[in-house]
């Protein structure tokens, strides 16, 4: 197994970038009542910086790699689902939910069926329903059947990533749970997201949905390099 020494190392300054994007958006803090092109532009840009960090590895990479690619997939529709969202008091939110449901997709595949794991995936089911019921009473119209699909894509995504964490069988590598760990963090960011704007209002609620969206996209893209690393690891030995 590669040590988290040895990952801080080769990863942490191709994540530099993204760090400091991360920043500007923060100190920026750009009002979300007056989008516009730029406001996007700072928005996307850490999305941005983590294509770059995966492209950093190679295209070669990438295309032996196909989790590696399908999260990159699933980061450039991130980033498109970003946009839209900018606007979505403009009436663009339902395409940002289509764009993020896309990731969704994305990532479930990266991550894989294998190991099935049936008691995360009914502890996931649990958690969607209950997440769904709360919701329902204050949907309505399309959002009623919108939201019940974007629940149950990002619950199936929780569950394949959770579901790659064998810790009890010492079977579990910082990827596994980079990805399982990220998966969570998406799920907290997301369902913020309903509750502010179909609930009531949450407070710090842009704060809470950003950070952990941030640190769930990097968490997700970190997981793309296990193969890479574990390659370098035995040259290196």
């Amino acid at each position: 197994m590669v040590s988290p020494v040895t990952v801080v190392k080769s990863e942490g300054p191709k994540l530099v970038p993204f760090f400091k994007a991360t920043c500007v958006y923060f100190v920026l803090w750009l009002p979300t009542s007056s989008p516009s092109w730029f406001s996007a532009l700072i928005k996307c840009l850490p999305i941005f910086c983590l294509w770059v960090f995966l492209l950093a590895h190679g295209i070669n990479f990438l295309v032996a790699h196909q989790s590696a690619s399908r999260i990159l997939a699933g980061l450039i529709f991130s980033a498109v689902g970003d946009a839209f969202l900018i606007w979505q008091e403009q009436g663009y939110f339902v395409h940002g939910l289509l764009m993020f449901a896309i990731t969704h997709i994305l990532y479930s595949s990266a991550f894989g069926m294998k190991p099935l794991d049936l008691k995360a995936g009914f502890v996931m089911t649990l958690v969607s329903s209950f997440c769904y019921t709360f919701l329902y009473s204050y949907l309505s119209g399309p959002f009623t059947y919108l939201v019940a699909v974007y629940i149950a894509l990002i619950g199936f995504m929780g569950w394949r990533a959770i579901a790659g964490v064998q810790l009890c069988n010492d079977l579990w590598t910082w990827t596994k749970l980079s990805a399982c760990i990220g998966a969570v963090l998406f799920i907290v960011s997301d369902l913020t997201i309903a509750v502010n704007k179909f609930c009531f209002p949450v407070p710090y609620s842009r704060a809470i949905i950003m950070a952990t969206y941030y640190a769930a996209q990097m968490l997700i893209a970190l997981s793309a390099v296990e193969s890479r690393d574990e390659e370098d690891f035995k040259r290196r030995n």
